[in-house]
């Protein structure tokens, strides 16, 4: 008789939610990437937006508030947008042990959206995660102010929260780098904190981490930082592990970590002496009395010779993260004082391009970038091909670019 494997889901039932335009994005690159062992659903006021998600399970939110558009950067709209699609939402989260949503701060539907999904989630006893980007400098106050105020609302509603710092990204690529790219790494970063989570628990390792174990430390953990350090050649494993714990998304020391996560992928040729130096490079760096889960995974989808290191902390004192991730500071963007600046004048940069600058010929910097952009090229081609071909028909006869117009735009020209 054929030997059958069990569904992943008789282990750990695992759901990837992405909320609103920047969680679609993220969603979608997850899906082209082949990650794996979870189910993907979208959530979206935009029904543009929902129509071209690869996602096959899908919740077009709030349809008599909205009418099938977006919510203006108003994340109140974009709470009751939720509230009125409850029951779908409660349905589809339904027997989940682990939910992961993603989505970008400073909108109105992940904004306003994302904390009435958690609490779902929450409430229905699932294990909750929110990977989430912060917008860019440039973005203007306003952006962040309503980022942040999201942000403290979310972080009510969920386990953990990993928030991803876009100005740390964007202090890393060179002039050079297509826009496309750019926010390709944004989504690039997300899958990564999505799967370096996931794989733990779906894939099969070399030494294995169950549900209980991820559980153990991120239950409750409340605010979490991620580093991703890769590295090829004779001394992989240690550049790897430094790269992990000096990642430019680690902004500050993970040695006030309460709970440390940390996963080694690698090839066929990743030796078990390799395993142990990466993890006493890090095991060094944490508190030694650090709840510590740790796992070791075999990954073809990695370059040869590559090696992969991914941590995850949590477990912060809260007024240090913020610090860390510039919470709160949107005011002294425009103000020209810092708390700790004194009598500082002048326009300041956030905390983030303050580093890039300092750091911009730091090696893990370019490395991480070069990382990030490899995989974020694909989209430059796809895009150019897009432009160049005749823009198809959806259903409804209107013409696919129609749905790249943002929903503000769309809902003046309908008027």
């Amino acid at each position: 008789m054929a030997k059958t494997n069990p569904e992943i889901e008789a282990f750990a039932r695992i759901k990837v939610v992405g909320v609103g335009g920047s969680g679609g994005n993220a969603i979608a690159h997850m899906i082209n990437s082949g990650v794996r062992g979870v189910d993907f659903i979208t959530m979206n006021t935009d029904a543009q937006a929902l129509h071209h998600s690869p996602a096959t399970k899908k919740i077009h939110m709030g349809k008599a508030l909205t009418r099938g558009l977006g919510t203006g950067m108003n994340p109140e709209l974009g709470k009751k947008a939720a509230e009125e699609s409850m029951e779908e939402i409660q349905s589809i989260l339904k027997g989940s042990d682990m939910i992961f949503l993603a989505c970008g701060m400073g909108g109105g539907t992940g904004t306003g959206a994302s904390s009435v999904i958690a609490k779902v989630a929450k409430d229905q006893g699932a294990l909750t995660v929110a990977v989430v980007t912060r917008p860019f400098f440039f973005e203007g106050s306003q952006r962040a102010y309503v980022a942040d105020q999201g942000l403290q609302d979310l972080s009510r509603e969920v386990d953990a929260l990993i928030v991803i710092p876009n100005d740390r990204l964007l202090g890393l690529v060179d002039k050079n780098t297509s826009c496309l790219s750019a926010f390709g790494m944004c989504d690039e970063v997300l899958r990564q904190a999505v799967e370096g989570i996931s794989d733990l628990i779906t894939t099969p390792g070399i030494i294995n981490v169950d549900f209980a174990d991820i559980k153990a430390v991120m239950q409750n953990a409340g605010s979490a930082l991620m580093g991703i350090g890769s590295a090829i050649g004779e001394k992989r494993a240690e550049e790897a592990a430094r790269a992990a714990i000096n990642s430019p998304l680690l902004d500050i020391s993970i040695e006030g970590a309460r709970g440390v996560l940390f996963a080694i992928a690698g090839g066929d040729d990743m030796t078990m002496l390799e395993v142990q130096e990466a993890a006493k490079i890090i095991t060094a760096a944490i508190d030694k009395d650090a709840k510590v889960i740790f796992g070791a995974v075999k990954d073809e989808r990695l370059k040869k010779n590559e090696l992969k290191v991914t941590v995850i902390a949590s477990g912060f004192p809260e007024k240090k993260v913020e610090r860390a991730l510039g919470i709160g500071t949107y005011d002294d963007r425009t103000s020209g004082k810092h708390e700790d600046d004194g009598d500082a004048t002048g326009p300041l940069m956030s905390k983030y391009e303050e580093a890039a600058l300092v750091d911009d010929d730091a090696e893990e910097g370019r490395s991480f970038a070069a990382s990030l952009l490899s995989r974020s090229k694909e989209r430059d081609s796809d895009s150019l091909a897009k432009e160049n071909s005749t823009p198809p028909k959806n259903d409804e006869g209107e013409s696919e670019e129609w749905s790249s117009i943002p929903a503000f735009l769309r809902r003046g020209r309908k008027k």
